[in-house]
């Protein structure tokens, strides 16, 4: 594999996923080497109730945790490892093992050439109502941002770590990438969208079609759809 001369942050957040943070850690630290001398691992346990953060803190070099007291959802918790960030470039991927670390790769070949490198999901190993769940939700968010990517909610993104000087994350839930997606296009920063390959969920237990998330995805979406207008 190509060894980068930038330095990786890796964000995983976390919320119940006992059964799968332990295997994601082992397999990302195998493979972080092959591509920076400088790299760090940041799990953030956005409220964990199982044995999320005893297993984290079993590791030490190089990985760090930050927990939350409650859960405050998904983009609260990617908000809390991207301000924790060091690095000159930060990755973030789901911690449910439904995608390969491996294919960070395929992201990391063009961080030369673009500001933000986003995996879209070639073949989606959901069931079928989330897989409608999110085919209309990607065109909501079409029709009222004009937001053009192919696989919005994405759990697989590198990003330049000055792209955060300019955006400013303030969706706490499912609406995140939505948030951060669409600041960056205002500002102008490069996209690059890169094919990876998804897989079934095969321990744990899914919260996206929780019907709290989706009500406050849907206010999010509002305020989101708002702010852009004032601001355009």
């Amino acid at each position: 594999m190509t060894k980068y001369k930038e330095s990786i942050s890796v964000v995983f957040p976390a919320y119940n996923e006992e059964s799968n943070i332990g295997t994601l850690i082992d397999q990302t630290i195998q493979i972080l080497p092959e591509f920076t001398d400088k790299w760090e691992i940041i799990v953030v346990d956005d409220g964990s109730t199982d044995r999320t953060e005893d297993i984290v803190r079993r590791y030490t070099n190089n990985i760090s945790i930050i927990r939350h007291p409650s859960n405050m959802g998904y983009g609260a918790a990617l908000k809390s490892g991207i301000i924790s960030a060091k690095n000159d470039l930060i990755f973030f991927t789901d911690s449910d093992l439904q995608f390969d670390i491996k294919e960070l790769s395929k992201l990391l070949q063009w961080v030369s050439e673009y500001d933000i490198v986003i995996g879209f999901r070639t073949k989606r190993q959901d069931p079928f109502y989330r897989r409608l769940n999110a085919f209309g939700w990607n065109t909501l968010i079409r029709l009222m941002l004009g937001l053009r990517v192919k696989d919005i909610n994405c759990g697989f993104k590198i990003f330049r770590k000055n792209v955060f000087d300019k955006i400013s994350i303030d969706a706490i839930g499912a609406m995140v990438n939505a948030d951060i997606l669409s600041q960056a296009v205002k500002f102008g920063f490069r996209i690059k969208e890169v094919p990876v390959r998804h897989y079934p969920r095969l321990k744990g237990k899914q919260t996206g079609a929780n019907i709290r998330v989706i009500f406050k995805a849907f206010k999010e979406l509002m305020r989101l759809h708002n702010k852009l207008k004032i601001n355009a």
